[in-house]
């Protein structure tokens, strides 16, 4: 009889032992399958913000230039913008792309660069179509006049060829542009080829890159200075240079970009601040008598 009530007992014991293990197993397996699909929902959304951050990245330094480029075709008027910013650009993406054969950096900043090279040569042909047929049918800057009112005034063509520097930048053909910047980047390209094994010189070289395009505000910000007024300057599309470059900024330091970077995205924050403490300013303390003629603001890389 005590052989069967033990029997009885460890039957019992081990059965009540096995469903509390099957138990925790159970528990634990849950519990697992829970947090793989935390991870997983949680990957996922890095990946999808990554993916939208680098997006921004990309494409958001030409979208200022789209309502630019409406208004020059609107308008047939390309007097409001600058195509030096569109040299200065230039010359910043090209350094940053030949950078990245000494140092790495994201595959998002050099699209970023692609794109914007792209964007500035429409750019560059759009205002050099306007500008070329204004020239002839107002008949300004002439080459040659008479004396005769109702006689032709002809219109000097000027070309990247003539290596005339009164006229640089200000040539009558697209294609002069398109010269100076495949020489500037085979000349560079060469150059950084020599120097390739050098330290120094590829970290100047990223350096000169993003600081070119940090000084793209100190025109602005000295013609306001200059006017001792910000009339004629968006407000708007300063507020948007400023969340442009914060965002950039802080997208350098989140991906570890070379220190380049993130030192002229933070002076290209700086530069935005101050613009907007002169609208500040000279809206509360003018300086000089309102005018009431329109002036228009180049756009400026995000």
């Amino acid at each position: 009889m005590h052989y069967y009530f033990n029997f009885f007992y460890f039957y019992t014991f081990t059965w009540a032992s096995n469903r509390s293990s099957f138990a925790r197993k159970v528990k634990w397996l849950y519990q697992k399958m829970e947090d793989e699909v935390f991870n997983q929902i949680l990957y996922v959304s890095n990946q999808l913000v990554s993916w939208i951050a680098a997006l921004a990245i990309i494409f958001g330094g030409v979208v200022p230039y789209i309502p630019q480029y409406r208004d020059i075709r609107r308008t047939q008027n390309a007097e409001g913008f600058s195509t030096y910013v569109c040299l200065v650009l230039l010359v910043a993406n090209i350094l940053r792309i030949l950078f990245r054969f000494g140092r790495y950096f994201e595959t998002a900043l050099l699209w970023q660069s692609i794109i914007m090279i792209a964007t500035m040569l429409i750019m560059l042909s759009l205002c050099t179509s306007v500008r070329v047929a204004t020239e002839i049918s107002t008949k300004r800057r002439s080459f040659t006049a008479t004396d005769s009112k109702d006689e032709e005034i002809k219109v000097p063509k000027k070309f990247f060829l003539d290596f005339d520097w009164n006229y640089f930048w200000v040539w009558s053909r697209f294609v002069d542009y398109l010269q100076c910047v495949l020489a500037f980047t085979l000349v560079a390209a060469y150059v950084t080829y020599l120097l390739l094994e050098s330290v120094l010189f590829v970290e100047t070289l990223g350096f000169l890159a993003v600081f070119t395009e940090a000084m793209l505000g100190i025109p602005q910000l000295y013609c306001n200075y200059q006017n001792k007024s910000t009339e004629g300057m968006s407000i708007k599309m300063v507020l948007m240079w400023t969340s442009g470059d914060t965002f950039k900024t802080g997208y350098f330091l989140l991906t570890q970009a070379p220190m380049q970077f993130w030192i002229c995205g933070l002076l290209q924050v700086f530069v935005d601040i101050a613009i907007l403490s002169q609208v500040y300013y000279y809206s509360r303390y003018p300086q000089k008598p309102v005018s009431h003629t329109t002036h228009t603001t180049s756009a400026k890389a995000l």
